[in-house]
């Protein structure tokens, strides 16, 4: 089991690099911070940060509710629109790999369940 993300800025037709984001796990009382990471020279997270005990390397993630917060506005500056972008998923196969790539510009985005 792996979970990755990639943003890729489409106003600059490039990844965006040195994007800050955050993971957490939806517990009983709301989510809990679990790994962060920055994204790489490619726009990419493979490899998560753990938080605490929260994070097994070995098990994790495990099947549950997920979101993921990148750090937008740090990312695209005082005119960003949407200073951060949440991203709430669930992983119910703990034998696949998930991918949630983030299409990054200024005034929009999106995202979907890549592989």
């Amino acid at each position: 089991m792996s979970l990755s993300t990639h943003v890729l800025d489409t106003a600059r037709g490039r990844p965006a690099k040195d994007l800050f984001v955050r993971l957490s796990r939806r517990a009983a009382h709301g989510f809990v911070p679990v790994a962060e990471g920055r994204t790489d020279e490619d726009g990419r997270i493979r490899e998560w940060t753990p938080l605490g005990r929260e994070w097994d390397a070995g098990a994790d993630p495990r099947p549950g509710t997920y979101r993921l917060v990148f750090d937008t506005g740090a990312y695209l500056g005082e005119d960003a629109f949407f200073p951060e972008v949440s991203v709430v998923f669930t992983i119910r196969d703990a034998g696949e790999h998930h991918h949630v790539p983030l299409l990054l510009s200024p005034f929009a985005y999106s995202t979907y369940r890549g592989s």
